[in-house]
């Protein structure tokens, strides 16, 4: 690790010490050139997979994007934020957890659809509508029928 004042890399660590959350290692070092102390934190960092798209394109996962889908799901019903913010973090943990490069968007439009039935019906029928393209009324009832 450079000393961030005199840039010479040779520094030394004086102590480490897990921080609260237990995420993180924080470690103070010194430098063997100028004598000076600083502090580093080490985490780790977890690379979320490409979205594959039904048009073969690649996108960065964007967990707002998804977010969004939600949010227009569940457009004045009762779901307090907390819920969403708890299924994308198990959508993101699943998705990490695949220790997959890619993933196709499809994955991610099964995830949303199981999480929005377990937290509001009619969520979950305005989302499948658009996500599955219903074409009339008997595709409504049919995903109906399935709750």
């Amino acid at each position: 690790m450079k000393c961030p004042f005199c840039g010479d890399a040779d520094t030394q660590v004086i102590d480490s010490r897990v921080n609260d959350e237990g995420n993180a290692i924080r470690r103070r070092r010194k430098c063997g050139v100028c004598d000076k102390r600083f502090t580093t934190y080490e985490t780790a960092e977890l690379m979320m997979p490409q979205v594959v798209k039904s048009n073969g394109t690649r996108e960065a996962f964007d967990r707002e994007k998804l977010r969004l889908s939600f949010t227009r799901a569940l457009h004045k019903r009762p779901v307090p934020t907390e819920y969403v913010d708890r299924a994308l973090d198990r959508i993101s943990q699943k998705l990490l957890s695949l220790g997959e490069r890619e993933v196709p968007t499809r994955v991610l439009g099964e995830s949303v659809m199981h999480e929005l039935k377990l937290m509001d019906k009619v969520a979950y029928i305005r989302f499948a509508s658009v996500y599955r393209s219903f074409s009339d009324v008997d595709d409504f009832n049919e995903a109906i029928r399935e709750l």
